[in-house]
């Protein structure tokens, strides 16, 4: 009996994932618990396992397809079980057709009919998912289209023939839509009349000018959708201010390989920031609130949401209590998150929960921007890069190391004034990293 690959539950309120990749092909081997496939969520990205042993006896969706939560997307044929890997079980009918959440199935699927040979009429056995979405969108009608899947299945690029076959409206049966005696661009109507003028045609793109349409990923959706929720829900405004990082750089070339030998990780520069945003939430807890409804709930902890670069695009993962950690908690944390990240392996309960965010674009070399935050939050500090300035410093003019911060937050719970002084207490622990250590 072959073994239905259903696409699992990922997380609360999910109900569709999209394939971003099959691992594995149509009669290749895999071992119990081996990755058989990638499954995309507006969340977070994760692998489909084997249930068992066995053979890739099908895959039913391809890469790029959309599926809910419990559609079947392959079929597995368990080692030593009858049958191969046509997809069939071993009675010869073919599995039932995905259910959607809530139990109810998409279709009953009949026995399988031998597969349709190529200018075959007829309705197919099963109509795959995505075929269906291609009937939908080309207009047409399972019986126009001839199903070449196993078993009598319409496949999707079953659907594109038929698609791309379609003798052109008016057209006559393909030929020239122009005829004889009328005026270009007029079709002939019953009897010769002259019908409707012929819709015209885009010439085809110059070369160098093409287009390449590529779908959204689950995880681009949802970060735009976020992106769009705060900038019409929240009141969000931007302020600045620059940090002299002399003394935290002196710190770290002094102590660096000490920290890293007793550690295991370097020394970087979002530890320090980290300490000094839980010290300056401390003092102004408006930025670590949120609006709920008609109220505003206040936090006594910080998870903090620290923005690393994935694989597929930014992350956001949270640090967990973040006012209990020391630098080097921090900095072991944060280099774990970026590893895991960059292969796709943050798990989906580290993405969720964050009190506040800090943004470091000075690693991509950005000197200054307005971050968004990240509903229903209340603030997100923008950290970037260290630049050589002159400065003022005693009526003299010397170069410093210095960055531009910036802290965007929403004017609903916070003040111009809370916000400035915020970015105030960042700079004077930043500034003074001795401070963070006495906890003044």
């Amino acid at each position: 009996m072959a073994v239905e690959l259903r696409v699992p539950a990922v997380g609360e309120s999910i109900t569709e994932v999209r394939i971003a990749a099959w691992f594995k092909a149509p009669g290749d081997r895999v071992e119990r618990d081996e990755p058989l496939a990638e499954l995309e969520s507006d969340k977070a990205t994760i692998e489909l396992p084997a249930p068992q042993a066995g053979i890739l006896a099908e895959i039913l969706l391809g890469a790029g397809a959309t599926a809910a939560i419990g559609d079947v997307i392959g079929l597995l044929t368990p080692t030593g079980a009858a049958g191969g890997a046509t997809g069939a079980t071993a009675s010869g009918a073919l599995p039932r057709p995905p259910a959607r959440p809530g139990g109810t199935p998409v279709a009953d699927a009949p026995a399988a009919p031998p597969a349709a040979p190529a200018g075959a009429g007829g309705p197919p056995a099963f109509v795959m998912p995505a075929a269906a979405r291609a009937l939908a969108e080309h207009g047409l009608d399972a019986a126009s289209a001839v199903p070449t899947g196993p078993g009598g299945r319409l496949l999707k690029e079953d659907v594109e023939r038929a698609a791309s076959s379609r003798p052109a409206a008016g057209g006559g049966g393909g030929g020239d839509a122009s005829a004889p005696g009328l005026p270009p661009g007029r079709v002939g109507g019953p009897g010769g009349e002259p019908g409707a003028a012929a819709t015209p045609q885009p010439p085809p793109p110059a070369a160098g000018r093409e287009e390449r349409i590529v779908p959204m990923s689950p995880l681009r959706r949802r970060v735009a959708e976020r992106l769009v929720q705060a900038q019409q829900t929240a009141a969000l405004l931007t302020t600045f201010n620059e940090v002299d990082m002399g003394e935290v750089l002196r710190l770290r070339r002094e102590h660096q390989e000490e920290f890293q030998a007793k550690h295991g990780v370097k020394l970087g520069l979002m530890s320090f920031f980290v300490r000094a945003t839980v010290e300056a939430l401390r003092e102004f807890p408006q930025l670590n609130a949120e609006v709920r409804g008609t109220d505003i709930v206040y936090r006594s902890y910080c998870d903090l949401g620290v923005a690393v670069g994935g694989g597929k695009g930014l992350a956001v993962p949270i640090l967990r209590d973040a006012e209990r950690l020391g630098l080097a908690a921090i900095e072991r944390a944060i280099a774990d998150f970026a590893a895991r990240a960059q292969h796709n392996k943050l798990d989906l309960a580290e993405l969720q929960g964050g009190t506040f965010t800090v943004s470091n674009g000075g690693v991509y070399g950005s000197l200054l921007s307005t971050p968004i935050v990240n509903p229903p939050q209340s603030g997100i500090l923008g950290l970037h890069a260290i630049q050589e300035r002159p400065v003022a410093r005693d009526g003299q003019v010397v170069i410093r190391s210095m960055m531009y911060v910036a802290l965007t937050y929403d004017h609903r719970v916070v003040d111009g004034r809370e916000a400035v002084s915020f970015l105030k207490v960042i700079k004077g622990r930043v500034e003074q990293p001795a401070r963070l250590l006495l906890e003044i």
